[in-house]
């Protein structure tokens, strides 16, 4: 039985202290397998020393986070080209990219080009593509419809929407990452993920944010992807093994590896 965290940030300053016990604890609970969302260039030394160190378990993606997405965000999008160009076999995804407006809806437009750019890039390139979305499902959407074809396939992160937006989501080639959220009392995913095929999800932390219940508010851990599980295991009344099972073959599928 092997868990797989489609989304953590490893290498997050958060995890300086301890980050090697946190890998290990999670080695004990079956969780060995972690995929590394970008963020910006600053970050790409870390994410390397991190693969570097653990080849068998930690795998890259590249990119620009939208939250990042400032002045200089032409820059950034050649920095992610030069990644991709100099070594694609050591990325399996295009992520985290989107468009988050809860922290600045003055840029939207930017972001919604570096978006737009990203998933043209993950097609030049056969990368699924990983999305962040806040506050802005109709802006996200609205890329997506336009770039939507055969070559467009990913997985949609922290998914947080409703039933309908689920069904879009899986419209366009795209899992749902299902983390923390599905645990919290208001975070309504749980009342309709039964809907949802257990091939179409995938588990992720999305560490060291959103940690799940009873943790919220607290450091996340790669050890508490475990939680997302059993909540899983609960809603579709299936063994936890058999949560592992197909999570993370539905990781391979996107992934391929």
């Amino acid at each position: 039985m092997i868990f797989t965290d489609t989304h953590i940030h490893l290498y997050s300053e958060d995890y300086n202290e301890d980050r090697e016990k946190l890998i290990k604890e999670a080695f004990q609970q079956n969780i060995k397998r972690f995929f590394l969302p970008a963020i910006d260039s600053g970050y790409v030394p870390a994410m390397y020393d991190l693969k570097k160190k653990y080849p068998e378990h930690v795998f890259l993606m590249a990119g620009l986070h939208p939250t990042h997405v400032k002045e200089n965000y032409e820059e950034e999008l050649e920095k992610v080209e030069k990644q991709l160009s100099e070594a694609t076999q050591e990325f399996y995804a295009i992520g985290e990219i989107g468009v988050d407006l809860y922290w600045d809806q003055s840029t939207l437009e930017i972001q919604q080009d570096a978006f737009r750019r990203q998933i043209r890039l993950a097609k030049k390139y056969q990368l699924p593509i990983v999305i962040h979305c806040r506050n802005a499902f109709d802006e996200v959407f609205e890329v997506l419809e336009s770039e939507k074809d055969e070559k467009l396939f990913g997985v949609f992160h922290c998914f947080t929407g409703t039933l309908q937006q689920a069904k879009q989501a899986l419209s366009y080639n795209l899992k749902l990452g299902i983390g923390g959220v599905v645990t919290f009392k208001n975070g309504k995913i749980d009342t309709f993920l039964e809907e949802i095929p257990l091939e179409e999800i995938v588990l992720e932390t999305d560490g060291p944010y959103l940690s799940p219940a009873p943790f919220r508010g607290k450091r996340n851990k790669p050890e508490y992807l475990l939680k997302v599980a059993e909540k899983l295991s609960e809603i579709y009344a299936k063994e936890l093994e058999e949560i592992a099972l197909q999570t993370t073959q539905n990781s391979k599928d996107i992934f391929g590896i």
